[in-house]
Protein backbone atom coordinates (compact mmCIF):
# COMPACT_ATOMS: atom_id res chain seq x y z
CA UNK A 1 0.00 0.00 0.00
CA UNK A 2 1.18 3.61 -0.94
CA UNK A 3 2.14 5.68 1.78
CA UNK A 4 -1.29 7.75 3.01
CA UNK A 5 -1.36 11.48 1.99
CA UNK A 6 -2.40 13.53 4.76
CA UNK A 7 -2.92 17.32 4.09
CA UNK A 8 -2.49 19.34 8.15
CA UNK A 9 -4.85 22.29 7.85
CA UNK A 10 -2.93 25.10 9.31
CA UNK A 11 -5.30 27.52 10.61
CA UNK A 12 -3.86 29.92 12.20
CA UNK A 13 -2.25 33.41 11.93
CA UNK A 14 1.10 32.78 13.66
CA UNK A 15 3.88 31.45 11.35
CA UNK A 16 5.43 30.39 14.65
CA UNK A 17 2.66 28.28 15.39
CA UNK A 18 2.87 26.32 11.59
CA UNK A 19 6.87 26.64 11.74
CA UNK A 20 6.26 23.96 14.68
CA UNK A 21 3.52 21.83 13.16
CA UNK A 22 5.80 21.40 10.44
CA UNK A 23 8.88 20.96 12.29
CA UNK A 24 6.31 18.06 14.57
CA UNK A 25 4.80 16.43 11.46
CA UNK A 26 7.82 15.60 9.65
CA UNK A 27 6.36 11.80 9.68
CA UNK A 28 7.59 9.02 7.16
CA UNK A 29 4.42 7.10 7.61
CA UNK A 30 2.54 9.77 5.72
CA UNK A 31 2.91 11.56 2.51
CA UNK A 32 2.19 15.17 4.43
CA UNK A 33 1.63 18.40 2.86
CA UNK A 34 -0.14 21.82 4.27
CA UNK A 35 -2.96 23.11 3.89
CA UNK A 36 -3.12 27.36 4.24
CA UNK A 37 -6.42 29.18 4.45
CA UNK A 38 -7.89 32.63 4.04
CA UNK A 39 -6.92 33.07 7.79
CA UNK A 40 -3.48 32.82 7.22
CA UNK A 41 -3.06 33.56 4.00
CA UNK A 42 -4.72 37.12 4.73
CA UNK A 43 -2.41 37.57 7.66
CA UNK A 44 0.45 39.68 8.20
CA UNK A 45 3.49 37.54 7.44
CA UNK A 46 1.79 34.84 5.37
CA UNK A 47 2.33 35.35 2.13
CA UNK A 48 5.64 35.65 3.20
CA UNK A 49 5.70 32.83 5.52
CA UNK A 50 4.57 30.16 2.06
CA UNK A 51 6.94 32.26 0.05
CA UNK A 52 9.88 30.93 1.76
CA UNK A 53 8.88 27.30 2.04
CA UNK A 54 11.21 24.59 0.46
CA UNK A 55 10.17 20.70 -0.64
CA UNK A 56 6.55 20.79 1.09
CA UNK A 57 4.04 20.14 -0.46
CA UNK A 58 1.56 23.42 -0.58
CA UNK A 59 -1.34 23.60 -0.76
CA UNK A 60 -3.41 26.83 -1.34
CA UNK A 61 -7.07 27.12 -0.24
CA UNK A 62 -8.12 30.14 -1.71
CA UNK A 63 -11.68 28.94 -2.37
CA UNK A 64 -11.95 30.91 -5.29
CA UNK A 65 -15.50 32.20 -6.32
CA UNK A 66 -15.96 35.08 -8.89
CA UNK A 67 -16.33 35.51 -12.75
CA UNK A 68 -13.82 33.78 -14.88
CA UNK A 69 -11.69 37.11 -15.53
CA UNK A 70 -10.88 37.69 -11.84
CA UNK A 71 -10.39 33.63 -11.19
CA UNK A 72 -7.97 33.48 -13.57
CA UNK A 73 -6.44 36.94 -12.63
CA UNK A 74 -6.12 35.95 -8.82
CA UNK A 75 -4.48 32.58 -9.60
CA UNK A 76 -1.44 34.84 -11.92
CA UNK A 77 -1.18 36.86 -8.70
CA UNK A 78 -0.13 34.19 -6.93
CA UNK A 79 2.04 32.14 -9.19
CA UNK A 80 5.06 33.19 -7.35
CA UNK A 81 4.34 31.05 -4.13
CA UNK A 82 4.35 27.72 -6.53
CA UNK A 83 1.41 26.15 -4.42
CA UNK A 84 1.31 22.72 -5.47
CA UNK A 85 -2.94 23.16 -4.94
CA UNK A 86 -4.96 25.92 -5.12
CA UNK A 87 -9.24 26.16 -4.84
CA UNK A 88 -12.08 26.48 -6.97
CA UNK A 89 -15.71 26.80 -5.67
CA UNK A 90 -17.25 24.61 -8.73
CA UNK A 91 -19.89 26.32 -8.00
CA UNK A 92 -18.31 29.58 -9.91
CA UNK A 93 -19.10 27.81 -13.05
CA UNK A 94 -17.54 26.34 -16.03
CA UNK A 95 -16.60 28.81 -17.37
CA UNK A 96 -14.56 30.21 -14.34
CA UNK A 97 -13.20 26.79 -14.42
CA UNK A 98 -11.88 26.54 -17.43
CA UNK A 99 -10.56 29.90 -16.97
CA UNK A 100 -8.92 29.34 -14.36
CA UNK A 101 -7.44 26.08 -15.55
CA UNK A 102 -5.86 27.90 -18.47
CA UNK A 103 -3.69 29.73 -16.40
CA UNK A 104 -3.16 27.03 -13.59
CA UNK A 105 0.38 25.64 -14.82
CA UNK A 106 1.81 23.23 -12.71
CA UNK A 107 -0.31 24.20 -10.27
CA UNK A 108 -3.19 21.60 -9.59
CA UNK A 109 -6.30 23.18 -9.94
CA UNK A 110 -8.88 21.47 -7.17
CA UNK A 111 -12.82 22.35 -7.16
CA UNK A 112 -14.60 22.91 -4.27
CA UNK A 113 -17.66 20.81 -3.81
CA UNK A 114 -20.31 21.72 -1.04
CA UNK A 115 -18.94 22.62 2.11
CA UNK A 116 -18.54 20.12 4.96
CA UNK A 117 -20.32 22.82 7.37
CA UNK A 118 -23.72 22.30 4.92
CA UNK A 119 -26.27 19.78 4.92
CA UNK A 120 -29.58 19.61 3.28
CA UNK A 121 -31.11 21.76 5.91
CA UNK A 122 -28.60 24.60 5.42
CA UNK A 123 -29.00 24.16 1.36
CA UNK A 124 -32.60 24.81 1.31
CA UNK A 125 -32.13 27.93 3.44
CA UNK A 126 -29.61 29.19 0.86
CA UNK A 127 -32.58 28.25 -1.99
CA UNK A 128 -31.47 25.13 -3.50
CA UNK A 129 -33.76 23.09 -4.20
CA UNK A 130 -31.48 19.84 -4.91
CA UNK A 131 -30.40 17.76 -1.96
CA UNK A 132 -26.26 17.50 -0.78
CA UNK A 133 -25.68 14.48 -2.68
CA UNK A 134 -27.29 15.60 -6.67
CA UNK A 135 -25.29 18.84 -6.03
CA UNK A 136 -22.25 17.49 -5.82
CA UNK A 137 -22.91 15.04 -8.74
CA UNK A 138 -23.41 17.74 -11.05
CA UNK A 139 -20.79 19.53 -9.76
CA UNK A 140 -18.21 16.62 -9.96
CA UNK A 141 -19.34 16.12 -13.70
CA UNK A 142 -18.69 20.23 -14.28
CA UNK A 143 -14.99 19.46 -12.84
CA UNK A 144 -14.54 16.98 -15.05
CA UNK A 145 -15.68 18.63 -17.84
CA UNK A 146 -13.10 21.47 -16.73
CA UNK A 147 -10.67 19.14 -16.99
CA UNK A 148 -9.32 19.80 -13.45
CA UNK A 149 -6.88 18.14 -11.13
CA UNK A 150 -9.00 17.46 -8.06
CA UNK A 151 -11.90 17.51 -6.53
CA UNK A 152 -12.52 18.51 -2.76
CA UNK A 153 -15.74 17.06 -1.26
CA UNK A 154 -16.79 15.59 2.27
CA UNK A 155 -15.84 11.62 2.84
CA UNK A 156 -19.67 11.14 2.64
CA UNK A 157 -19.61 12.09 -1.29
CA UNK A 158 -16.74 10.27 -2.39
CA UNK A 159 -18.13 7.27 -3.93
CA UNK A 160 -20.46 9.68 -5.55
CA UNK A 161 -17.51 11.94 -7.10
CA UNK A 162 -15.69 8.43 -8.70
CA UNK A 163 -18.51 7.95 -10.37
CA UNK A 164 -17.99 11.02 -12.92
CA UNK A 165 -14.39 12.16 -12.05
CA UNK A 166 -10.94 10.10 -12.25
CA UNK A 167 -8.51 11.99 -10.49
CA UNK A 168 -7.60 12.91 -7.34
CA UNK A 169 -10.33 13.13 -4.27
CA UNK A 170 -8.98 15.24 -1.68
CA UNK A 171 -10.69 14.95 1.35
CA UNK A 172 -12.11 17.12 4.36
CA UNK A 173 -14.51 16.53 7.36
CA UNK A 174 -11.92 14.11 9.23
CA UNK A 175 -12.02 13.52 12.72
CA UNK A 176 -10.89 11.25 14.90
CA UNK A 177 -12.37 8.39 16.39
CA UNK A 178 -14.78 9.74 19.15
CA UNK A 179 -14.16 13.18 18.47
CA UNK A 180 -16.98 15.69 18.20
CA UNK A 181 -18.49 17.02 15.00
CA UNK A 182 -17.81 20.89 15.49
CA UNK A 183 -19.02 23.00 12.80
CA UNK A 184 -18.77 20.66 10.00
CA UNK A 185 -21.46 18.38 9.18
CA UNK A 186 -20.70 15.80 7.29
CA UNK A 187 -17.97 14.34 8.67
CA UNK A 188 -15.62 10.40 9.12
CA UNK A 189 -12.72 9.00 10.55
CA UNK A 190 -9.51 9.02 8.18
CA UNK A 191 -9.62 5.16 7.64
CA UNK A 192 -13.14 5.34 6.70
CA UNK A 193 -12.55 8.09 3.50
CA UNK A 194 -9.59 6.22 2.67
CA UNK A 195 -11.77 2.60 2.22
CA UNK A 196 -14.50 5.11 0.32
CA UNK A 197 -11.71 6.10 -2.06
CA UNK A 198 -9.93 9.25 -1.13
CA UNK A 199 -7.06 9.69 -2.51
CA UNK A 200 -5.38 12.21 0.51
CA UNK A 201 -7.42 13.90 3.15
CA UNK A 202 -6.94 17.25 5.33
CA UNK A 203 -6.99 17.13 8.60
CA UNK A 204 -6.95 20.22 11.01
CA UNK A 205 -8.04 20.86 14.45
CA UNK A 206 -8.08 17.51 15.04
CA UNK A 207 -3.73 17.47 14.80
CA UNK A 208 -2.96 20.92 16.17
CA UNK A 209 -5.35 21.44 18.64
CA UNK A 210 -3.11 19.63 21.70
CA UNK A 211 -0.07 17.65 21.50
CA UNK A 212 0.54 17.60 17.72
CA UNK A 213 3.35 14.41 18.12
CA UNK A 214 0.65 12.44 20.24
CA UNK A 215 -2.18 13.32 17.73
CA UNK A 216 -0.43 12.32 14.73
CA UNK A 217 0.56 8.84 16.90
CA UNK A 218 -3.10 8.85 17.05
CA UNK A 219 -3.67 9.25 13.54
CA UNK A 220 -1.47 6.54 12.40
CA UNK A 221 -3.01 3.64 14.97
CA UNK A 222 -6.27 4.77 13.08
CA UNK A 223 -5.14 4.32 9.92
CA UNK A 224 -3.28 0.68 10.58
Amino acid sequence: MTKPKVFIACDTTSSKKIERIIKESQNLKFNIGYKFGLEFLNSKNGRKFVSRLKNKITFGDYKLADIPNTCASAIKAVKDLRFNYITIHISSGLKALKAAKKVSGSTKLIGVTILTSLDNKSLKEIGFDKNVKKLVLNQARLAAKAKLDAVVCSPLEIKIVKRVFKKEIITPGIRLSGEKRGDQKRVMTPKQAFKNGATSIVIGRSLTEGNLSKNIQKLIKELK
